[in-house]
């Protein structure tokens, strides 16, 4: 899909319509409408082509295009499917490809570094409430994700968590207590950085939004994703990107730094 978003934004940008462009590959103006909206692929020559005649010079990026619309990995993700909406799958997709993270969280925990309890009092308390069966898939969807910052070549992981994150009992006491204990152990990790947001930080207010920014292969392919009330949604024009770039960085500037951060949480931790 986002192949195909970017053909189309390319097109679009060398003021071409489907007709003049399906002209210029020698196809009909379906084939261009289909690869378009996803619903077929695109080889590599008929890409390179493409981008060719949309007068792209970003070798970087058409050679990240290619890979993309080539790759045909099936990942762990593809044993939820038809189990979990298509959102978990494509957020889990994401995560595997992107070369790393960032994140800012306000009210919860970011998802990868939740313990089990603490995900599972999170999916308990949603509206629609979920039966136990889906509670238990969503909670091992979202302990598999955790492969990305756990295997042998992690990916670089950076959350800014709100305090009032910290502080917020989904479950007790005793859950609190442990979901502190592992962010403290997980920020130990030199792929990993952790700052925290305090509560008395005066006049700031670019905490109150929750971020997940996950960076691609070029900085054009990166992706951001919000919460939305029906499912993730997706951000990915260069416009967007580039704003939530610099919130990210005014956010993690305002925040404590990594070592304040783990003393600050190690109090929370003692408070319980």
């Amino acid at each position: 899909m986002r192949v195909a978003t970017e053909l189309r934004r390319l097109r679009e940008a060398a003021d071409l319509n489907a007709r003049q462009a399906a002209a210029l590959l020698g196809v009909s103006p379906a084939q261009i409408t289909h690869i378009e909206s996803g619903l077929a692929g695109v080889s590599e020559t008929r890409l390179r082509r493409l981008a060719s005649h949309y007068s792209c010079t970003d070798d970087a990026f058409i050679d990240a295009l290619v890979a993309m619309a080539i790759d045909r990995t099936r990942g762990w993700w593809e044993e939820y499917r038809g189990l979990l909406p298509a959102s978990f799958l494509d957020l889990s997709e994401l995560e595997h490809h992107s070369r790393s993270q960032a994140n800012v969280a306000v009210l919860f925990v970011p998802g990868l570094l939740q313990t089990e309890e603490y995900a599972r009092a999170v999916f308990s308390n949603r509206i629609p409430e979920l039966s136990s069966d889906d509670i238990e898939l969503r909670v091992q969807h979202r302990k598999a994700r955790r492969v990305v910052i756990e295997r042998v070549a992690p990916i670089g992981f950076e959350a800014v968590i709100h305090e009032a994150a910290l502080r917020i009992r989904v479950s007790d006491r005793a859950a609190s207590r442990v979901q502190l204990t592992r962010i403290l152990d997980l920020s130990e990790a030199d792929h990993i950085s952790v700052r925290v947001i305090p509560l008395d930080l005066d006049g700031f207010s670019r905490g109150g939004s929750t971020m997940h920014y996950l960076s691609g292969p070029v900085p054009r392919l990166d992706t951001v994703v919000r919460d939305a009330p029906h499912g993730a949604a997706l951000v990915d024009s260069e416009a967007q990107l580039a704003e939530y770039r610099a919130r990210f960085h005014k956010v993690e500037a305002a925040s404590l730094d990594p070592h304040r951060s783990r003393d600050f949480i190690h109090r929370l931790v003692k408070e319980l």
